[in-house]
């Protein structure tokens, strides 16, 4: 015989005045808010991302008394943080890395280098950087000298310099 078994339905979000959910952030989220801003955002970004990876929670009346009452001390940490990734950005400038790539005679490179090979070559001086966090205008496809721009939170923004070599090759 077999058993039926029970469909657990979601609890549904409350919805804002645009009909998006109305959420509490909890960490500041890049082109979103800050920590402690109320936001309307889709419930697919709500229940799929923010929620999730504890980045925002509801916005109740109780949560928001308690980030009333905590936001001179939520204002402390956030300048501490701050000051410690300008003091990143600040080694990070002072940072030139080499990355050597396969490239013919004038100097066009056979593949290219991205975000992912500049995060490879920052592990070397000690400093952890995600992909998402180099920006570049486009993939570097000849040797040369670039400035990249590291992207450690939205108000602090670090300028590395990336030497494109050609491999050493022994003959």
């Amino acid at each position: 015989m077999a058993t039926k078994t029970k469909i657990q339905k979601f609890k549904r979000l409350p919805k804002g005045s645009n009909g998006g959910i109305q959420l509490l952030l909890i960490q500041s989220v890049d082109h979103l808010g800050k920590q402690g801003d109320v936001v309307e955002v889709k419930a697919g970004f709500a229940n799929n991302y923010l929620i999730p990876q504890g980045l925002a929670t509801l916005a109740t009346d109780h949560h928001k008394r308690m980030v009333d009452k905590h936001r001179v001390r939520l204002l402390d940490i956030e300048k501490e943080r701050l000051s410690s990734l300008r003091a990143s950005a600040d080694a990070i400038e002072k940072q030139s890395i080499t990355i050597e790539a396969n490239a013919n005679s004038d100097g066009h490179l056979y593949g290219s280098v991205g975000p992912v090979e500049i995060c490879d070559a920052m592990k070397e001086p000690g400093f952890s950087l995600l992909p998402d966090q180099v920006r570049l205008d486009g993939p570097l496809r000849e040797l040369g000298l670039y400035t990249v721009k590291i992207y450690l939170h939205q108000e602090v923004i670090a300028d590395l310099k990336v030497w494109v070599v050609p491999t050493q090759t022994d003959e």
